[in-house]
Formats: C-alpha cells, structure tokens, sequence
C-alpha cells in the first residue's frame, strides 16, 4: 500500500505530465492567444496546476524516496538534487510564461522545447519507475 508521500507524488507527477500533454495540444494550433479559450482549453489552468506541483517536488520525491529506500537514499542524493534543480528551472519557464497578457502556441512550443522541462519529465519518469 503506497504511503501518503508516494501518493502526493503520484498526483504531481500526473499533473505535470497531463499539463505538458495538453501543451503538446496547445502548441499545435496556431493560436495567438488564450483569450476566449472554452472549457477544458485553459492553458493558464493547466500551467497553474503545472506551477503548484511544481512546488516543493524536491521535498515530497525526498519524503517519498525515504519512505521507499530510506537505508539508501545517500545513493539517491545526486539524482534527487537534479531533480530539485530541474523542478525549480522548470517552474521558472511557467511562471515566466504565466506573466504574459497572450499565451501564444508559439511561446508554449519554445517551453515545451526548454531542456529544464524536458528534464524533469525524464527525472519524473526515473523517480516515478524506481519507486515502484
């Protein structure tokens, strides 16, 4: 049974991953901006919830990672500091990204391109697997 660290990983791990999704979407339609997007098309929504998971994801893959393996997590540390450092680069491009008055699909394709996003998802799915 996962612990309660486990759990909160899991929930920001789906948030990041179903954001980054619905920004591969986002960037593919040509729009100049979010204004006027319907339900379910909200771009600032998903990065807002991108932003929030974003928060303290270091901490909860620590607390998770110890709950886990907690007699190894000194061969964890590396990997947990990248990930640290990837989550906080990354939540940078969305709060950047959030700041401005138009959401372009251009400027969500340029992030979605960033190599601190791209990091973190491959730093998600390495945590995510090896904490199973």
């Amino acid at each position: 049974m996962p612990d309660s660290n486990t759990t909160e990983l899991s929930q920001r791990i789906d948030a990041i991953e179903s954001g980054y999704e619905f920004l591969l979407a986002y960037a593919a339609q040509g729009r100049r901006t979010d204004r006027g997007a319907g339900a379910n098309q909200n771009v600032r929504e998903f990065l807002q919830n991108m932003d929030t998971a974003l928060s303290d994801l270091g901490k909860v893959c620590v607390a998770a990672a110890k709950a886990k393996d907690g007699d190894k997590i000194s061969q964890y540390q590396a990997f947990l500091d990248a990930l640290t450092e990837d989550a906080s680069k990354a939540q940078g491009v969305i709060r950047l990204v959030l700041t401005r008055p138009d959401i372009s699909s251009q400027l969500v394709d340029n992030m979605n391109t960033n190599v601190h996003l791209r990091a973190l998802l491959t730093d998600l799915f390495v945590i995510d697997d090896a904490l199973k």
